[in-house]
């Protein structure tokens, strides 16, 4: 959620209150025929919406919001505070509200450089940097916007343009936490490890977001004798003052180094602490009965019906699996070859199927939405996702796309690309979902926070897989991480050859490819291939049974 007002509005905000305090909701001002006391009254209730924003009472803010609106359509304040309640939400309710308070305010950079972080989101970075630029050019010192700027670069597959930007901010304002974070971020993602721990240890001295910065450090490098750090985690997690948001970040970062030094036992207590911290919550019902309904959606004859649909482009290639079922890893030896661009994971799918009404939210007939798509619009669709990878890349003949949740979109796929190469990363499960529980992923991620729930939610992924294998056959490239790390060359051989390239022995040195790398994997994906990560699990088996029952036949003891 973004709290950021323009300074000039926000300064005389009085601090919110706790989450649970009672805040009075103010009445609108009774003289409404006067212009000026209704402007009044609704800078009253958009204050009063920016409390109950702080204080995590975001439909009551919404409220205000809307009764402002409702008296005074198009109030740009109002318009702007509705952006940011949406944000990371459902960010396109965010750009559209983002965008008419440009609209309206066309030269105030903050609304700008929020329509910029919108667009960031859904993983448009044309539209994201020329907002941002323009924020900048309104007003130069912005730090906020330089610190987006830089993090719409990196995800831009840019990330040499980035670091003068976060150097810039840093010099603006050495404590601002954003600054510091994105620029040790960014000097991770580049491998730059030891520069970006220098800044880091900086931070925790400096008192700069201490849990996140902590547990940032700890992913700078690999333990192999107990660091000084531990004990000064641990002690700041004993602070009477610290957040739930806190004693996750902490707690994530004491297991990730007690987990290096092999005690397991210790590690893992802290990864279920992180968990119960987190507060995240997942609905597998909900989830089974939308995998039902993409099942019963996308039959062979449904499909049969729609040959020639899309286009027939070669272009797209599709990673997709579990996250850390190596993915990034494939996606690096993929993009090593000259005629391949790796460009991360990318929100545009999912962006298309939330548009049509393919959401995970909702579980009802998945039909209709699917039946919208006629033989023009797959086309049109296709086109504009193929316009959108050009600009990553014009002369590439192969782009990666390696959202790894595209796993639920293949049927979406096949109707817009036939002829797209999807390598689907399989991993042995209790592997994959150890690996997945030991880290610290967002709340998109809400079924990893408790083993019984991952483990049925990996039955679901697994039964869609074997859908689509169903009825796609032949298409879907299998590429087994325990055969991948087996026998590194004969696999990235297949992964070639399946994409329709020659061979190129730059794919054996996928660990010296430059760019960034900006998933968990960044540290692992530098480093050639280990068979360390295989049967990991076993240094859990005491702790995961919860884990194993819930997978049942799709765990290999």
């Amino acid at each position: 959620m973004n709290n950021r007002l323009p300074p000039a509005w926000s300064k005389h905000l009085k601090p919110a209150p706790a989450p649970k305090a009672k805040v009075p909701i103010l009445k609108p001002m009774v003289n409404q025929g006067n212009a000026q006391s209704r402007a009044q009254a609704d800078d009253a209730l958009l204050k009063q919406a920016y409390v109950l924003q702080q204080a995590k009472r975001l439909d009551e803010a919404q409220d205000l919001c809307l009764r402002v609106l409702a008296r005074t359509p198009n109030h740009p304040l109002a318009l702007y505070i509705l952006g940011t309640l949406y944000l990371g939400y459902d960010n396109e309710m965010a750009l559209r509200y983002f965008a008419r308070a440009v609209g309206e305010e066309p030269k105030n950079p903050y609304y700008h450089l929020s329509l910029g972080e919108a667009y960031l989101k859904v993983s448009e970075y044309t539209p994201a940097i020329k907002h941002m630029q323009y924020a900048l050019e309104l007003q130069p010192g912005l730090v906020e916007a330089l610190c987006a700027l830089a993090r719409a670069y990196i995800a831009f597959d840019k990330p040499d343009m980035a670091l003068p930007l976060y150097e810039k901010a840093l010099k603006i304002n050495r404590d601002h936490p954003k600054a510091r974070a994105g620029l040790a971020s960014a000097l991770s993602g580049l491998g730059r490890m030891d520069e970006a721990a220098v800044y880091l240890k900086e931070a925790i001295e400096r008192r700069i977001e201490v849990p996140t910065a902590y547990n940032d450090f700890v992913q700078t490098r690999k333990f192999t004798e107990e660091p000084g750090e531990l004990q000064s985690i641990l002690r700041e997690l004993a602070s009477p003052k610290l957040d739930p948001a806190g004693a996750q970040q902490l707690h994530q970062a004491a297991g990730k180094v007690l987990n290096d030094l092999r005690r397991y036992d210790e590690a893992f207590d802290h990864f279920n602490k992180a968990k119960q911290a987190s507060g995240y919550k997942f609905d597998i019902d909900l989830y089974r009965r939308w995998i039902d309904s993409m099942i019963e959606t996308f039959t062979p004859d449904f499909l049969a019906a729609r040959t020639g649909y899309g286009n027939p482009s070669e272009v797209p290639v599709f990673v997709v699996g579990m996250p850390r079922s190596g993915t990034t890893l494939t996606e690096q030896i993929c993009a090593s070859h000259p005629d391949v661009h790796g460009a991360g994971e990318l929100a545009k799918l999912r962006r298309v199927a939330n548009a049509i009404g393919l959401k995970t939210s909702s579980a009802g007939d998945l039909s209709r939405p699917i039946m919208s798509i006629t033989e023009d619009l797959s086309r049109t669709l296709a086109e504009e996702h193929l316009s959108y990878l050009r600009e990553r890349a014009p002369a590439a003949l192969r782009v990666v796309d390696k959202m790894p949740h595209n796993f639920e979109m293949i049927g979406l796929i096949g109707l817009l690309f036939p002829n797209a190469r999807i390598i689907h990363c399989r991993r042995d499960a209790i592997d994959n979902c150890v690996s997945c529980f030991v880290l610290n992923f967002s709340e998109g991620h809400s079924y990893n926070t408790d083993l019984k729930t991952l483990g049925l939610y990996y039955r679901e992924y697994d039964r869609l897989m074997r859908h689509w294998n169903k009825v796609f056959p032949g298409l879907i490239f299998e590429n087994r991480y325990e055969t991948l790390v087996e026998d590194q060359e004969a696999q990235s051989r297949r992964l070639i050859d399946y994409i329709g390239l020659p061979w190129d022995d730059a794919c054996l040195r996928f660990f010296d490819r430059g760019g960034s790398v900006n998933t968990p994997s960044r540290w692992q994906v530098r480093q050639p291939i280990y068979k360390s990560s295989v049967k990991r699990w076993k240094n859990y088996e005491n702790e995961i049974q919860p884990l194993i029952q819930s997978l049942g036949d799709l765990a290999e003891i």
